[in-house]
């Protein structure tokens, strides 16, 4: 479980930072930026806040409403970027996804003075940053990003849905499945899908065994199994 060691750590105003979404076949990548102030943390979240990958959808939503809550009451700060897939197209995903980090920063309204990054590959940002191998699991602010951002690319995703039916997003949230892929395969690709990467490419042109063999290999793990389930 996360804990408020390594923010503790540093000096200043500290933000988590995590995104979400590198692995589907469709959308953007989402960034999200958090500032939790400590004294005001909430027994909820306290007790429910994890990595996001290790919750279920319900446990997710109900930790993104208690942000929402702090934020509303001035004890959070939280930013949301986004990189598009024209953006991943052209940059490619890592590139796109430290582009959406650095956008959430920006838009958290305040400059923080250390940023806590999940992974080991900081993006541009004007303060000291921090990277953190597994950070989601170790700290709040980081696993409160995590919430945030995979809420926020989850909710997207299951909004397009009805406007392009058969693709199996409001489940799948652009994530590889069988269903999507043939879903590609007999309807096509949409300006939503990442046409870089190679499962698109092997969906459209019909090898959905290739497809299902690299879809492993992209996958995020528990995350992406529990929406398809």
């Amino acid at each position: 479980m996360p804990d408020f060691k390594i923010e503790r750590q540093c000096r200043g105003l500290v933000c988590g930072i995590d995104e979400a979404g590198r692995g589907p076949l469709a959308g953007p990548v989402v960034a999200a930026a958090v500032i939790l102030e400590l004294r005001r943390f909430p027994k909820m979240l306290r007790d429910g806040l994890d990595d996001s990958k290790v919750l279920t959808r319900e446990q997710r939503e109900a930790c993104y409403r208690a942000l929402r809550r702090c934020a509303d009451r001035g004890a959070a700060r939280i930013g949301v970027g986004a990189a598009s897939t024209v953006e991943i197209d052209r940059l490619n995903i890592l590139r796109a996804a430290l582009l959406a980090m650095a956008r959430a920063v920006a838009v958290l309204g305040v400059r923080p003075d250390t940023a806590l990054v999940d992974g080991a590959i900081a993006p541009p940002l004007a303060c000291a940053v921090r990277t953190v191998v597994k950070g989601d699991a170790l700290s709040f602010s980081i696993a409160a990003a995590s919430v945030v951002a995979k809420v926020t690319r989850d909710r997207i995703m299951r909004g397009l849905a009805p406007r392009y039916p058969g693709y199996g997003w409001e489940t799948n949230v652009g994530y590889a499945t069988q269903e999507h892929g043939e879903a590609i395969r007999r309807l096509g690709v949409t300006h939503h899908h990442r046409r870089s990467f190679a499962p698109v490419r092997l969906a459209a042109n019909g090898d959905l065994p290739l497809l299902a063999a690299l879809a492993a290999e992209l996958s995020e793990g528990p995350d992406a199994s529990a929406e398809i389930a």
